[in-house]
């Protein structure tokens, strides 16, 4: 059973970082799509970054140079840096499993806030 589990969020202000974690659990990591999308207040589902089973990444215009995403096979886990935190970051982070924008499977997510 496909499990994932989000932790790090919280609240932080604008130029601040966070960095959130995705324990994975029913699958390898290393053999498996993932993504992070996030839900911004009053809005849908946004994807974020992703990274393929190979390692390549991508990211969305609006956090390009300030996100990175990552994962350690090892502990089946996912990651994201986040720096230089805006206003607009202010969302639900969630990770899933799938291909880049396709969602298998995602968590219940971490709340980021971004404020003065």
């Amino acid at each position: 059973q496909v499990q994932l589990v989000e932790s790090g969020g919280g609240s932080v202000q604008p130029g601040g970082s966070l960095r959130l974690s995705c324990a994975a659990t029913g699958f390898l990591l290393s053999t498996a799509d993932m993504m992070w999308v996030r839900r911004q207040p009053g809005k849908g589902i946004e994807w974020v970054s992703c990274i393929n089973s190979g390692g390549e990444t991508m990211y969305d215009d609006p956090v390009k140079g300030r996100f990175t995403i990552s994962r350690d096979n090892a502990k089946n886990m996912l990651f994201l840096q986040m720096n230089n935190l805006e206003l607009e970051d202010t969302a639900n982070y969630m990770c899933a499993k799938g291909r880049c924008g396709f969602m298998d499977a995602r968590g219940q997510g971490t709340q980021v806030i971004v404020s003065p």
